[in-house]
């Protein structure tokens, strides 16, 4: 049987003990101002699901707004029936387990680290131009943009190849800040009441919020152990004999 290189079993406990971290940091007031960055990106990536959803699903994608306390919206338009509202709603809450699985696998192959970092830079950059339009998410997405486009530069690969297993792990780790949302009728954004995603798809397909919390939970929890398992398996199966 053949030995597993050192390298890829390393990778494997810094990924896990990664995990671990952002689980118990995201629990503590101080983890959680340690992590805003990252939960300013969930949010993003969340508020993208939404406008990407109803962009392929024919509808139109006017703006996405986010505000210092971590929310955010976007406003989308078109002429939608209930499945492709339901739909638009569903695509914020998994938007950023989908796009941190995508992440976790694609970081299979340290090689691809800074190629990754860079198309990150650049399609958060193109998001700033065609869709953000207060300042706080224009300043955060434009910021964002630069610190990836300068780590795709300047890390040496072993630290490029961890930040980008970093930034998937915590965008899919996420739903654990999402689940009383996911679980809940309604939210506050930027002082507005609002109904939640899980009310919207429940206003749509008729069914009570909560179980469609626990429909979009569900599917979030599996996307992120898949990502999970690509991750942990490494760039390739170890020989054996």
């Amino acid at each position: 049987m053949g030995a597993e290189p050192g390298g890829r079993g390393t990778s494997r406990t810094l990924l896990l003990l990664a995990a671990l971290l952002v689980l118990v940091a995201w629990r503590f007031p101080e983890g959680r101002l340690a992590l805003y960055p990252f939960s300013l990106l969930a949010t993003f990536a969340h508020e993208m699901g939404h406008g990407t959803t109803a962009l392929l699903l024919g509808q139109s994608f006017d703006r996405l707004e986010m505000h210092p306390d971590g929310s955010g919206v976007a406003y989308w338009g078109g002429d939608p029936g209930r499945l492709t509202r339901a739909l638009v709603a569903a695509g914020g809450l998994v938007g950023p387990s989908v796009v941190g699985a995508a992440i976790l696998v694609l970081s299979r192959r340290p090689a691809r680290a800074r190629l990754l970092l860079g198309a990150g830079a650049a399609l958060l950059a193109l998001a700033a131009v065609l869709f953000c339009r207060n300042g706080f998410a224009l300043g955060f997405t434009l910021g964002a943009a630069a610190v990836l486009a300068a780590a795709a530069s300047w890390l040496p690969p072993t630290a490029a190849a961890f930040l980008v297993q970093l930034l998937g792990l915590t965008l899919c780790l996420s739903i654990f800040l999402d689940l009383s949302y996911m679980f809940s009728p309604g939210a506050v954004v930027d002082g507005q009441a609002r109904p939640s995603d899980s009310q919207q798809m429940a206003d749509a397909l008729l069914l009570p919020y909560w179980f469609w919390g626990g429909v979009t939970a569900l599917f979030s929890f599996a996307v992120l152990g898949a990502g999970m398992r690509e991750a942990l398996r490494g760039e390739g199966t170890p020989a054996r004999s």
